[in-house]
């Protein structure tokens, strides 16, 4: 590339993908259809995240030549929420993107890859100024806070847009944004940056990318061919004078997400169009700083990259949707629903806030994001938490998909009942009229039937967060407590005394103690008794109401000692060597665990024989075809004495459960 090239290239990647975090826990479950990885997150993260920061480029012998960091020439933009997973969960893809953004803003001039985006990906003309407001300047400071810079483009989520929602960006300082064809009247020749007036005066350059192009890409088939790609991007000729601007602008999941190996085909057209010396690949902001906007454009609003009927897809049934022969009847009452509840809470907020705050709604702008400070008090603290779920209830993601049913709706929904939990007094109330209002929105699935029954069945947690924290480290205390951790979730744990937990939420500084008292059951269960000191009603948790790492360690310790019970000396070599498989080496103990004779029988015996089940039964492996036969015949021909400690076996064996009552043997 020269100095003097004429031909720009701007490819723009929207990364995103929505919150999964409990928002009680605050941390994200295991997801089973992510197999085999942990959740969505992490299986994205390693399809695409990771492979668009480490992308290989390969020889004609189809070896690897060089790899390359694509985040350094790829415009981008990362969701908060999706920065704060990776931060947590995957630093180095982390600290990979801040590297890129610095990389390109060294090559181009100080104009870096990476622009804002709203904090939560919500459609900002359906939401009041208020809320667009808060929502962008949250976004603003997030972006500041990891980037170590100020913003120069915000991409709009779904790049959903109306007048309204570009004059609070552009009063917030940014200087352009990214739309689809449609959305734009008549786009500005030559891929220039357009210039919108909002009615109150304020302008704000606008991007329009090539629609026709970006649809092969995130659809094929130019994914698949980086040779194609880059004739097709350098098809067209140069005006008679001044520059050229390609851009197109995809999910960023289509790089190695939706397109395995879309990540390589993206390198590759990358490295085919850096070599070519009158092309540019470079991002909006520095393509802006040497052409500013002179044509001007009109708006078509409210109108989306992802709707054909502008901004319906998240307020009714317009006919959007996946599957076709799916009713979207429920969008219209689910929204309806929300937005009912979020100016109930909205009230309550301004109404308590005034005793904290000299401008509530100032200091939820100020506070959201990084958290209120600890020197306020508990409950100014809980209203500012009461604002921010309410307003991740509108996620967009929650009317997406074809059915109110979807994991995305429950997620929304979960907001909104963890909002509901700091409103005190009127919780009662507004639960009932949230779920008069959701019963109008109605599954395609006669089995789940309304939001108001999913609401019931699949919202609301059956234990609170500060029990599973409290539990969870009880747990570790008593069965491994090298493994204890101060922090697990949205809460600080720690032991105050022999056998009394303190946790604290770390956003609202709520404090409680428990008294607990963790006991063993029958195989390898355990189960924690907990009394909060300022109740006298005490809670028993299982190992399923753990959250997800104690519970796996917690299991792994008792599987460890039941295995040295069930296990001979030599089984546990051979395991331990890996010449024999977990479940083999569980099959062969249960088989020789059932006895042939009756001197081998006894109390302890059955005791070691249930054990073994129970691990088969954790592993979901099946009783084996000899094991079975040698349990019915030890059962029928072995005296009565020495099978009774073995009947409560039957129903783990197959039998029916007075298979082998003495009554039966008569």
């Amino acid at each position: 590339m020269t100095l003097r090239a004429r031909r720009s290239v701007v490819i723009h990647g929207h990364f995103y993908q929505p919150p999964r975090e409990d928002p009680w826990l605050d941390l994200v479950e295991r997801e089973p259809n992510a197999a085999p990885f942990h959740d969505w997150n992490e299986r994205i993260d390693h399809e695409c995240y990771r492979a668009v920061l480490a992308a290989r480029l390969v020889a004609p012998d189809g070896r690897i030549r060089r790899i390359i960091n694509t985040l350094e020439w790829l415009s981008f933009n990362v969701g908060p929420t999706l920065l704060d997973w990776m931060e947590r969960e995957s630093p180095t893809t982390f600290q990979g993107i801040l590297a890129a953004d610095r990389a390109s803003a060294e090559r181009l001039g100080g104009h870096g890859n990476a622009i804002a985006t709203p904090y939560h990906h919500v459609i900002l003309p359906l939401a009041s100024r208020r809320d667009k407001v808060t929502e962008v300047r949250w976004g603003i400071a997030d972006f500041r806070r990891r980037f170590g810079r100020a913003p120069v483009g915000m991409w709009l989520p779904e790049t959903a847009v109306d007048d309204e929602t570009l004059d609070v960006v552009a009063g917030e300082g940014i200087g352009f944004t990214v739309l689809a064809p449609q959305q734009v009247v008549a786009a500005p020749p030559a891929g220039l940056p357009g210039r919108y007036r909002t009615k109150s005066g304020r302008e704000i350059a606008i991007f329009v990318y090539d629609g026709a192009m970006a649809h092969d890409v995130a659809f094929g088939p130019l994914i698949r061919d980086a040779d194609r790609w880059t004739r097709r991007i350098l098809a067209d000729p140069l005006p008679a004078e001044g520059p050229l601007l390609r851009a197109i602008a995809t999910d960023g999941e289509t790089y190695g997400h939706h397109h395995k190996f879309g990540d390589m085909a993206l390198a590759a057209t990358i490295d085919s169009l850096a070599g070519h010396a009158d092309v540019r690949v470079e991002n909006f902001a520095s393509f802006l700083a040497r052409n500013p906007p002179v044509h001007e454009v009109i708006l078509v609003a409210p109108s989306s990259w992802s709707c054909a009927h502008g901004i319906d897809r998240w307020r009714r049934d317009c006919g959007c949707r996946i599957s076709g022969d799916t009713s979207q009847a429920w969008r219209g009452p689910l929204r309806a629903a929300l937005e009912w509840l979020s100016e109930e809470l909205h009230a309550i907020y301004d109404t308590e806030g005034r005793k904290y705050f000299p401008d509530p709604w100032a200091a939820r702008t100020s506070y959201a994001v990084t958290s209120a400070p600890t020197d306020l008090p508990g409950r100014a603290r809980e209203l500012i938490e009461l604002e921010r779920n309410s307003l991740r209830m509108f996620t967009s993601c929650g009317w997406f998909f074809d059915d109110v049913g979807g994991l995305e709706t429950i997620q929304i929904l979960r907001y909104a009942a963890r909002a509901i939990e700091f409103t005190g007094a009127d919780g009662p109330r507004l639960r009932e009229g949230l779920l008069d209002r959701l019963a109008a929105a109605t599954s395609n699935d006669p089995a789940i039937g309304t939001a108001a029954a999913l609401f019931e069945a699949a919202v609301r947690p059956r234990w609170a967060g500060d029990e599973r924290a409290a539990a969870g480290l009880a747990v570790m205390a008593a069965l491994c407590p090298e493994h204890s951790r101060p922090v697990i979730g949205a809460y600080l744990v720690g032991a105050v005394g022999e056998g009394i937990i303190q946790t604290q939420h770390r956003r609202t500084g709520e404090v409680e103690r428990f008294a607990s008292t963790v006991h063993r059951t029958e195989g390898f269960g355990v189960v924690v008794d907990l009394n909060r000191t300022n109740s006298r009603v005490p809670v028993t948790l299982g190992l399923e109401a753990l959250p997800e790492r104690e519970r796996g360690l917690a299991r792994e310790v008792l599987r460890r000692e039941a295995l040295r019970e069930v296990l001979s000396a030599e089984e546990l070599v051979r395991l331990a060597h890996g010449s024999v498989t977990y479940s083999d080496a569980l099959r062969a103990a249960v088989l020789r665990l059932v006895p042939e004779l009756t001197d081998q029988a006894s109390a302890a015996g059955a005791g070691r024989l249930t054990v073994a089940t129970q691990l088969l039964a954790l592993e979901d492996l099946p009783i084996s075809f000899d094991a079975q036969t040698r349990f019915f015949r030890f059962m029928t021909t072995a005296p009565l004495a020495a099978t009774q400690p073995y009947r409560p076996l039957a129903v783990r064996f197959g039998f029916a459960r007075d298979a082998f009552d003495p009554e039966a043997r008569a």
